[in-house]
Parts: structure tokens; sequence; C-alpha cells
């Protein structure tokens, strides 16, 4: 009995430490460091590192990779032993009763198929983290910037009922110096209440913009009081091929080369588990009729006739080529996004070269002759509110194309992933 019993259970003993060490492998995800924010001024660099650390999106994906590595280390366990008791005729003195320890033995590969197949499963939880992360990044960068956006319009609607209070004042001396009609002062009362309405709105709008930054950090009350960046620095426009080159390292192209090794190592799984697996018996049999014990071995093997597991085989290779006719529609569809995010980038960046060398020193220069020209009653007031709209108008076009170029900028970061944020570094003011 001890001869076959005893190298059974230390086979079961030996499989049990192998597989323990194997779930001592580092898979773990290391945690993230926490970030406080600034009560004072919020750089992009921290904004980042806030958004890093505790967006909700970026923890899921994170669970979502510690739990496909808890997957791999089950993949790799041994089968249990199996103890079984049978019994032959109840009466004790003609009674046969056979103890049973087995082992069974998995054929065909299963055991490594199923390694394989869990570790391609981390590849691609890894992947959808590095997409989640690329697409957080991006969020933070367009978020970061509506916030100098809003800023640069709350400024602007400063100035805007700067100058029309001092419209206003002029207004109101001529009139008292009975040079003009009070028809003036009254088209200037009006100027000066839109201006204050729109520096209430422009208000408004920052403070949401900075909401919705702080948002990405699970922050429903921001604590930073303003963005410090600059929003009016031009990046240097790549050419498309450039950036079309990065596409095979973007993160959604790698989610879904891992997702083709994925489905492929799921039908090697499959085909392996056509074969059956082996159970290899040992024990003891004790004979009361002639009071005797003897030692027994048994072997049990399936014999598959019917089930060779051929209707999982099918469906793993059908969806190993949806995998893969996924791969070729992601690879056209970023190529095609980039493209159009390469066209928006380029049609920014020449509106705001556009404006800021052309339109905007013509509009200061006009306002600025006929504000003169209005003290020096050669103007109508009604003159000098339409170079101030001219002006202000033309200073809001300049804010949504410097915007637009900073929304180009992100979706092509988030299209190319870390690549891309290397290849605008330099525009972010970082190394």
């Amino acid at each position: 009995m001890k001869a076959i019993i005893w190298p059974l259970c230390l086979a079961a003993v030996l499989y049990t430490c192998i597989s323990q060490a194997q779930t001592m492998r580092g898979d773990a995800v290391l945690p993230q460091a926490t970030q406080e924010e600034s009560a004072a001024s919020l750089t992009l660099e921290q904004a980042l590192q806030l958004a890093v650390s505790a967006n909700p999106e970026l923890a899921i994906a994170r669970r979502e990779l510690d739990a496909v590595a808890a997957a791999r280390v089950q993949a790799a366990v041994f089968r249990n032993p199996e103890v079984s008791v049978e019994m032959e005729d109840t009466r004790a003195s003609s009674r046969q009763t056979t103890y049973w320890l087995g082992q069974p033995f998995e054929l065909g590969g299963k055991r490594g198929a199923r390694i394989e197949s869990a570790e391609r499963a981390r590849d691609v939880a890894d992947a959808e983290l590095q997409i989640r992360f690329a697409v957080i990044r991006a969020a933070v960068m367009q978020r970061f910037y509506e916030v100098l956006a809003a800023q640069e319009r709350y400024r602007l609607a400063q100035s805007s009922m700067e100058l029309a209070n001092r419209g206003l004042d002029v207004a109101s001396r001529r009139v008292t110096a009975g040079k003009v009609s009070p028809v003036e002062e009254t088209r200037a009362r009006v100027a000066a209440s839109a201006a204050r309405i729109e520096l209430t709105q422009a208000n408004a709008e920052m403070v949401n913009a900075r909401r919705r930054l702080a948002a990405l950090w699970g922050n429903p009350d921001p604590c930073f009081t303003e963005a410090a960046g600059a929003l009016e620095i031009l990046p240097d426009l790549p050419e498309l091929g450039q950036l079309t080159d990065l596409v095979a390292q973007a993160p959604e192209t790698v989610r879904a080369e891992q997702e083709v090794s994925r489905r492929e190592a799921m039908l090697k799984l499959e085909e392996s588990r056509r074969y059956p697996d082996l159970i290899l018996r040992g024990g003891v049999q004790r004979r009361e009729s002639v009071g005797e014990t003897v030692n027994v071995v048994g072997l049990a093997l399936s014999i598959p006739i019917f089930d060779r597991n051929q209707g999982n085989i099918l469906e793993a290779r059908m969806r190993a080529d949806k995998a893969r006719d996924e791969r070729l529609s992601t690879d056209v569809r970023l190529r095609s996004d980039l493209s159009q995010a390469h066209q928006r980038l380029a049609a920014a960046i020449q509106e705001v070269s556009l404006i800021r060398s052309d339109i905007l020193p013509g509009a200061q220069s006009a306002l600025d002759a006929t504000t003169r020209g209005f003290e020096l009653g050669k103007f109508d007031f009604l003159d000098v509110l339409d170079a101030q709209r001219t002006l202000f108008l033309a200073r809001g076009q300049y804010i949504r194309a410097l915007g637009e170029v900073q929304r180009a900028v992100a979706d092509v970061e988030s299209i190319l992933g870390p690549q891309g944020a290397s290849l605008f570094a330099a525009h972010h003011g970082r190394e």
C-alpha cells in the first residue's frame, strides 16, 4: 500500500510547490503615487500627474490588469489529486473494499496553452490601460488649454468693459459740454452694460472649465485658481508621413495586435482540449473473505468519439479571423483620424498666424485711431463702438483658433500615445 500511495502523495506535494512558486512571480501593478492639487496656479505637468494618480477610469483599467494577472496564476495550477473508495458486497464476511488515490495528467499541452492564453489576455489588458492613459492624457491637455482659453476670454471681457466704461466717460463729458447729443451717452451706457454681461458670462465659463479639468482627477470643487501655461505658443507642424509612420506603435494598434495573439492562443487552447486527460490511480484492496490486502493500480482515459471539441475550435478560429479583420479596420481608422487631425492642425495654425500678423494689428490700429478721433470730435461714438466690436471679435476668433490648435494636438497625441507626446513635448514646455 505504501509503495503506491506515498509516491502519488509526493507528486501532489511537488505540483503544489511548483504552482505556488509560479504564483510568486511579479505580475502585480505597482500602485500610483498620490499627488495633491495646488491651491494657487496649476501647470499642465501637475494636472497630468493628478489625473494619472487619481483618475477613476485609469483605476478601473488597473483593476482589470490585476484581475487578468490573477487569472494567469490560476492557469498555471496543476490538477488536484482524487481520492475514492469502492465497496463490493456490504456483508462483513465477504466485503471487498478498494481505496484509490488518483492523479489526473493533462495531455495535449493543455496547461501550456492555458498559460499562454492567460498571458496574452494580460497583454491585452495592459494595452487597454495604455489606451486609457492616452485618452485621459489627451483629455487633460484639451481641458487644460480650455481653461487657458477661458482665462484669456475673461481678460478680453475685462478689457472690453474697461474700454466701454472709458467710452461712457468720454461720451458723458461731451454731452455735458454740449458737443454731442444725449443719444451718444445712451449708446455708451448700453455698450457698457453689454460688456458687463459678457464679463459675467466669461467668468462663469472660466469657472466651469476649471471644474471640467478637476473632474478628471475626481475633484468636483477645484482648488487651483489659475492655469499657468502659454496658450499662444504654436507647435511645429510635422509632416503627415512622419505621423503615419508612428501608427504601428499607437496604443490602439498595439491592442489590436495583442488581441490577435490572444485569439490565436485561445485557438491553440481549444485545439489542445481535443485530447483526453489521463488519470493514473493507485491504492489498496481489502478482501475480507480471504483476509488479505493487495495493491491495485489503474488508468482512466476517455475515448474522444463524439465530442472532439470541434465546435469550440471552429468558434475560436472564427474569432481569430475576426480579430485580424479588426486589426486591419483599426489601422485604416487610425490613419484616417490622424489625417483629419493633421489637416485641422494645419488649418488652425494658419488661421492663428493670419489673425496674429494681419487682423489683430489692423483692428487695434483702427480702434486707437477712432478713439482719438472721437475724443477730438472727428468721429461719432457709433464709430468707436464699431471699431471696438471689430477688435474684440478678432480677439475672440484668435482665442478660438488657438483652442482649435490645442484640440488638434490633443487628438494627435491621443491617437499616437507616447510617440505623439514626445513629438509635441517641446510645445508643451517639457523635455
